[in-house]
């Protein structure tokens, strides 16, 4: 039977907390507002119904952002898993190469596509030092690097360095530091 190996993710920084609640607020503000303003009782034919859908658009956008929020990660030998709200993303780890702590990880990065800051970071950065990466972050200065054969996957356990060294007991052969040795 595999062990599993259970890691909490890093706890949100002020500045997730910030910007989830600068980026939820409004929409679920908006959502009221909207659904407060829906005409009751008119003869036009499906105007409440209308103004409901369109009221629940905003709080839809915040409850799906929730949904996404990652909340740990699970190594069980060849995979990591990513612990969302209802389900895990999982990340094969077949041929890893390399891993190592990189609290600069997130940064001078370009999101092509994902969420940067509603209730997590996630989705696919690009930045000089790393390239095209999956991002799976609360806190960027916990970052870790998983360096695959075929991507390049980021992480922030609450503690990289002891999710790294469970990861050197899997894969014995594992790099850990960056190339050229700086993080």
């Amino acid at each position: 039977m595999q062990h599993i190996s259970h890691f909490s993710a890093a706890r949100w920084p002020t500045s997730l907390k910030v910007s989830s609640l600068l980026g939820s607020a409004p929409l679920l503000g908006v959502g009221y507002a909207a659904f407060s303003a829906i005409p009751r009782g008119t003869r036009v034919p499906f105007a409440e119904t209308c103004g409901t859908l369109i009221a629940s658009v905003p709080p839809a956008i915040a409850l799906f952002a929730a949904l996404f929020v990652v909340s740990g990660y699970e190594l069980d030998g060849q995979c990591l898993s990513v612990r969302r709200l209802l389900w895990a993303t999982p990340v094969a780890l077949t041929g890893i190469r390399k891993t190592y702590h990189h609290p600069g990880a997130m940064k001078r990065l370009l999101r092509v596509f994902g969420n940067d800051g509603l209730l997590s970071i996630t989705g696919i950065y690009k930045n000089k030092p790393l390239g095209w990466y999956r991002a799976f972050v609360t806190d960027p200065s916990h970052a870790v690097v998983l360096v695959l054969p075929s991507r390049v996957v980021v992480i922030s356990p609450l503690d990289p360095l002891t999710f790294i060294r469970q990861l050197r007991v899997i894969f014995p052969g594992i790099h850990t530091t960056p190339q050229g040795g700086a993080a």
